[in-house]
């Protein structure tokens, strides 16, 4: 009898050596529809939302969007290039937030301002050269003041100069996939060839928002500077919708004789965040007005629906030649659809995932997708992923979980 299992291990030993079927695993491949923001950034790509409004928006270009699925719910020449005057500095503050991410400077870092941050005039909190502001303070200076000097001096702080902040800028806008964009200064004063637009305002403001502690300064109305100044300096926003809009808590507004007024807006209520762009309104008053009708519409007609969680198991794939014999199906984010009011009962969730897949595979690894419907229609798709890495296992270790098996020890075999 022991002669004779040894045997069958040494046959099953040499099908293990001799037999690798890899296997191939289609996924249906998504519809294209029109009516999203394209962008490099991983946006989700679907919603059944009515985008064709009955209204005008007073100012050069507007758009409307939602946040977690980049879905344009009312634009007007989304892709002219304008001057965004201080809107620039959504950029600015995007690129301060990331290198706080990475580590590369801190929040209670304390920076020396230049004689060239110092004079850049304008809206500003009046940096004196050699006077010493943390990151953080500057960021405020910037959020809510909107002082060109503080824009001047984070940007010479991360990059050493503004120009190769600038160029950082330019290079960051490039890789989000903002192509009607160039930036000349990282301040927004007006110079030439400066320029940018509302679809791209909405790429960099969305990834802004990433940042959520962003919103903790774009959302305050009042600070007051006392330390380090024999005057005390109080910053109030220029965002005066944080204050009369209900659920706004940003993002950055901009006005020079040559941009009009402008705004990059954000408001949430209940689930769903939305961003309004309005780029040269005539005044701040009809800027504000706009920006609150643009808001008011999408709020009134649209909601979130949130169909599964980021990490919620839906699913089991089994696992060949692996070290472990299956691997839990998650999504790869959470999955939001946008959809008009009264439409939710309506909803139909198919989850596809493939029935096994060979080790040596990452944590991520798509394995299938989640579908959305309405009456047959698809209306959103979320990859459904690998929850961790399963590397492929030795031959040693097949041998031990083939042996078990036959004792009677265990029941995982792979085939």
């Amino acid at each position: 009898m022991k002669k004779a299992r040894i045997i069958s291990l040494l046959i099953i030993l040499q099908f293990i050596l001799a037999v690798n079927v890899p296997i191939n695993v289609c996924f249906a491949k998504g519809s294209e529809d029109e009516g999203y923001l394209e962008t490099n950034a991983n946006w989700l790509e679907y919603a059944p939302v009515d985008t064709k409004a009955s209204f005008d928006v007073e100012a050069k270009s507007a758009l409307l969007i939602e946040f977690s699925t980049g879905r344009v719910l009312y634009e007007k020449g989304p892709n002219e290039r304008l001057a965004p005057a201080s809107v620039t500095k959504i950029m600015t503050l995007l690129l301060t937030m990331e290198a706080i991410e990475s580590g590369k400077i801190h929040l209670d870092d304390k920076v020396s301002v230049s004689e060239n941050a110092s004079k850049m005039g304008g809206t500003q909190i009046y940096l004196a050269p050699g006077e010493i502001r943390t990151v953080e303070e500057l960021i405020k200076g910037i959020a809510i003041e909107s002082g060109n000097d503080c824009a001047v001096a984070i940007g010479e702080y991360i990059s050493g100069t503004e120009e190769e902040f600038v160029k950082k800028m330019n290079e960051r806008a490039s890789e989000l996939g903002m192509n009607n964009t160039h930036f000349v200064n990282s301040s927004g004063l007006p110079v030439a060839n400066h320029y940018t637009s509302a679809t791209d305002i909405a790429i960099m403001s969305r990834e802004l928002i990433k940042h959520e502690k962003i919103l903790v300064y774009t959302s305050t109305y009042t600070e007051t500077i006392t330390e380090g100044r024999k005057q005390p300096f109080t910053m109030w926003n220029t965002n005066k919708l944080i204050k009369f809009y209900k659920g706004c808590d940003g993002l950055k507004t901009g006005t020079s004789s040559e941009a009009k007024s402008c705004i990059s807006a954000t408001a949430k209520r209940d689930n769903m965040r939305l961003i309004a762009i309005i780029l040269g309104a005539p005044n701040v008053a009809i800027r504000n007005r706009e920006a609150s009708k643009l808001f008011d519409y999408g709020f009134a007609r649209n909601e979130i629906v949130k169909l599964s969680d980021k990490n919620e198991v839906v699913g089991n794939v089994k696992v060949l030649k692996g070290k472990e014999t299956s691997v839990n199906a998650i999504p790869k984010d959470e999955f939001l659809i946008l959809i008009e009011k009264g439409n939710k009962k309506g909803i139909q969730k198919d989850i596809n995932i493939t029935k096994q897949i060979n080790a040596g595979f990452k944590k991520g690894e798509k394995l299938g997708d989640i579908i959305a419907s309405i009456d047959g229609k698809e209306i959103g798709r979320m990859d459904i992923v690998a929850e961790k890495s399963v590397d492929k296992a030795g031959v040693f270790h097949m041998i031990k979980r083939t042996y078990k098996s036959w004792i009677g020890f265990g029941n995982n075999v792979d085939e």
